[in-house]
């Protein structure tokens, strides 16, 4: 008698640790984001962007000088010809006062808010234009993980409040990594808002959500068309922006 040898099935493969997976978003995306479509999480990369954006929180309030900025600020606005210098000392120590408290009620909250954001855009559009049918679990692991990027700007933001005298620090442009850096003071408002969007850590996010969503369904996203998706969702959002900034300027 022959007999016949029931096909093998391959182990499963084991998942990577926390650790591991936010190492390899920077050192080996490609593998990475396949581990997590396969088991999707998204705490551990949540919290350590909050804890770090704590961190900066603290550090930026213990090194700025906020009625210094604050009154800088009002300077360059045109409302501030029209104001009395009683008037301008008010809304100085007013925003003194206050702008410790929002750092921390906008910025501590901020990191979360921006993946639940990005992720609902991305989970729409790739589903919508590409037909990916990934669920929402699956691109908010895509987009908790590909957020990781702002650990390295966190960190630089950090560096920087320690290097830089606090009455140099522009908050609108804190890293300068984009082409915003370039463009001297009196630039037009939406020229710097267009320049500000081509930024190095901008670009990285989304190449590596391009690489999650492709991950999650590679039948769907072959070739390029991962990235095309996500660079055109964020071309939109340039348009809107520099659009708004022209309106308002």
């Amino acid at each position: 008698m022959v007999t016949i040898a029931a096909p093998i099935s391959p182990e499963p493969q084991p998942s990577m640790g926390a650790v591991a997976r936010i190492l390899g978003v920077f050192f080996s995306p490609k593998s990475t984001f396949e581990d997590i479509v396969r088991k999707p999480s998204w705490l551990a990369p949540l919290v350590l962007i909050t804890l770090l954006s704590v961190v900066v929180c603290v550090i930026l309030n213990q090194r700025m000088n906020w009625r210094e900025y604050i009154g800088q600020q009002m300077e360059k606005s045109p409302q501030a010809a029209q104001m009395s210098a009683d008037q301008k000392e008010q809304r100085i120590e007013a925003g003194a006062k206050f702008a410790p408290i929002f750092t921390y009620v906008f910025g501590v909250p901020a990191p979360a808010v921006f993946v639940l954001v990005t992720t609902l855009v991305m989970w729409g559009a790739y589903n919508l234009l590409a037909g990916a049918n990934v669920s929402f679990g699956t691109s908010f692991a895509i987009g908790a993980h590909a957020s990781l990027v702002s650990v390295v700007s966190s960190v630089l933001f950090a560096v920087i409040l320690f290097l830089k005298d606090p009455g140099t620090i522009d908050l609108e442009n804190p890293v300068a990594a984009n082409l915003a850096a370039l463009l001297p003071e009196d630039s037009a408002k939406w020229l710097f808002t267009l320049c500000k969007q081509i930024d190095l850590f901008t670009f990285w996010i989304l190449a590596l959500t391009a690489i999650g969503f492709a991950a999650a369904n590679p039948k769907k996203l072959k070739g390029g068309k991962a990235f095309t998706i996500v660079f055109s969702v964020w071309a939109v959002w340039v348009v809107l922006r520099v659009g708004w900034a022209f309106i308002w300027s």
